[in-house]
């Protein structure tokens, strides 16, 4: 699998670096994995954090740019630390040791060959949790083949419909067209969801959307093609939480929380085409305080 890593072409960016010979390209991401955080975390969906919280492993850089990213210590300011395949193994079974309910990879993409071989490490020691991949969703589906039968439960964000604001906001080429291949090629894996007595996903696909100021136009696209085109195989998170930062000071269009009513209508909108499988969120979620500490806690 590290072969992979020679001329890396693990997402739409393909960039053709060697990484194996330390070469960056745009996301930053090298030889070794890198890693901000890894803790039981209780901020995803409730079948996904359940009462002892999902595994959850922050991985360090992206292959994306947002200007609104709310984890932008670690995607685009390189914070993290370096390890070892092996140690990242390690880091799963510990999770596995304190009672997570899965093992969430947190923005995975770039280190995809890396996190196969330390799953192979971490199963043959007795890791049986399941494994969660949660995406911003401008992968390759080449890659994504090649999580078959490693991956339980994929977490893909649908960013965007129009391509327009995928590059105006997150540096992203296409991003629609590779989201959406991407995404089908992960239910074809998974298949419809399960869950267990509790109610914890053990398989299936939640897609994720945030909404962001003055795009409800854009959200409805999204949620139409995910309804035309999966049903309700899948279910669907549609989140308000967008926070706005530093960053989007020269986009003042976004610079603002988004309007509730907007959100309620959106919403009341999902309800009307037919969706029944899904996930909102409540008032409240628009803080700084709900991002992550990005400390090496765990590391």
């Amino acid at each position: 699998m590290l072969s992979m890593l020679s001329k890396c072409e693990l997402c739409p960016k393909s960039c053709g670096v060697d990484r194996l010979k330390d070469e960056l390209g745009f996301c930053k991401g090298g030889r070794n994995v890198k890693v901000a955080k890894a803790c039981l975390y209780y901020w995803e969906e409730p079948c996904i954090s359940g009462t002892n919280g999902s595994g959850t492993v922050f991985f360090s850089n992206c292959n994306l740019n947002c200007v609104f990213c709310q984890n932008h210590q670690i995607s685009q300011e390189n914070i993290g630390k370096e390890i070892s395949i092996e140690r990242l193994a390690e880091i799963f079974l510990e999770q596995q040791t304190q009672g997570a309910h899965n093992i969430n990879l947190v923005t995975p993409s770039h280190y995809v060959p890396q996190i196969i071989e330390a799953l192979k490490i971490a199963k043959s020691k007795g890791l049986n949790l399941p494994i969660v991949y949660n995406t911003n969703s401008y992968e390759n589906v080449s890659t994504i083949k090649s999580l078959k039968g490693y991956v339980d439960i994929y977490l893909p964000d649908l960013k965007y419909y129009n391509n327009s604001y995928a590059e105006k906001y997150s540096g992203a080429k296409g991003y629609f067209e590779f989201a959406s291949k991407s995404i089908k090629e992960m239910v074809s894996q998974v298949g419809p969801a399960e869950f267990d007595n509790n109610g914890i996903m053990k398989k299936g696909v939640i897609i994720r959307h945030m909404m962001l100021p003055g795009l409800l136009f854009d959200s409805k696209k999204i949620v139409d093609y995910i309804y035309n085109t999966f049903g309700n195989s899948v279910y669907i998170s549609i989140m308000n939480q967008y926070t706005p930062l530093n960053k989007v000071d020269n986009f003042p269009e976004i610079n603002r929380p988004v309007n509730p009513k907007h959100y309620e209508a959106f919403i009341d909108y999902c309800l009307s085409i037919g969706i029944k499988n899904g996930f909102i969120q409540e008032e409240g979620t628009v803080k700084e305080s709900f991002i992550p500490e990005f400390n090496l806690k765990g590391i």
